[in-house]
């Protein structure tokens, strides 16, 4: 394997635990370049999450950002470089996405707060459809409106991601629900609580929106070659299945972080390889 394939996959394997299983359904080619995307996702990422200042974590981005352009433009200067730029050639990757990507993490280190859901749409666009949006170029597509229901799809897993971490994300400063929608539900970030009926209803509108979005998304899977179908099938059931157990707990989302239990997402992914071989 090429050094800079077999560091990204060493990189996936080491820190994807929810997603590396989904990859295997891959064929090897595309399941090595989903790691080289991975593996980029990964470290933009962890540039949030690094110790320093505001200022200082805005400045790795930015470099990170160069590099990103350098690399596209035959200058590789990390280990991921040569085979993230090989598969943005080959699967012709819109560069865009990979920096809308870049400012969604760069919005992540400034205070979070979000008036409309129209601002939360163009976080929620960059951090996740964008994601989507590479991906099917990587797993292959049919259709005009491949595009179109990619997007809505990366917005339903953005948004569950959302609803799971409200209370993490509040203890450290950062409120994603748009602060409009809280007003209109009397439910101001401070009085959040599974046994509040006006966080319940708030909820039950916020869960309602993003079935709409797994709806539309999922007219997405008969425009995917087999094994994007598989694969993206395999994640939808997972993040509406994240979903299903936030409602299911009352929206308790403050006591322990919810999970999907691990016999069902081993069965989603079960299910997925079937799809692979053209079986289902």
């Amino acid at each position: 394997m090429n050094p800079s394939y077999r560091y990204c996959h060493a990189l996936t394997r080491r820190t994807a635990a929810n997603f590396y299983p989904a990859f295997l359904v891959l064929p090897r080619r595309e399941r090595r370049t989903m790691e080289a995307l991975y593996a980029f996702l990964r470290i933009t990422d962890d540039l949030a999450d690094e110790p320093g200042t505001e200022a200082a974590k805005i400045e790795r981005v930015r470099s990170w950002r160069a590099a990103l352009d350098a690399a596209l433009a035959g200058r590789p200067s990390h280990s991921l470089h040569p085979a993230l730029a090989a598969t943005v050639r080959r699967h012709g990757i819109p560069v865009q996405y990979l920096h809308a990507v870049l400012d969604g993490v760069e919005s992540d280190l400034r205070p979070v707060a979000f008036a409309t859901f129209s601002e939360l749409y163009v976080y929620c666009y960059r951090v996740a459809s964008a994601v989507g949006l590479a991906c099917i170029h990587v797993w292959g597509f049919i259709g005009d409106r491949a595009a179109e229901y990619a997007e809505a799809a990366g917005i339903a897993f953005q948004l569950t991601n959302i609803l799971r971490d409200l209370g993490e994300d509040r203890t450290a400063g950062r409120v994603y629900l748009p602060m409009d929608e809280c007003a209109q539900f009397g439910c101001a970030p401070e009085s959040w609580q599974a046994d509040n009926p006006a966080f319940t209803a708030m909820m039950e509108f916020q869960v309602a929106r993003a079935r709409t979005y797994y709806a539309k998304g999922r007219r997405l899977l008969p425009l995917l070659s087999p094994a994007g179908r598989a694969i993206f099938g395999a994640m939808a059931a997972t993040y509406e299945g994240l979903l299903n157990e936030i409602e299911s707990r009352g929206y308790d989302v403050f006591r322990e972080r919810v999970r999907m239990p691990g016999w069902k997402k081993t069965a989603y992914l079960l299910r997925a390889f079937p799809v692979r071989w053209g079986w289902a």
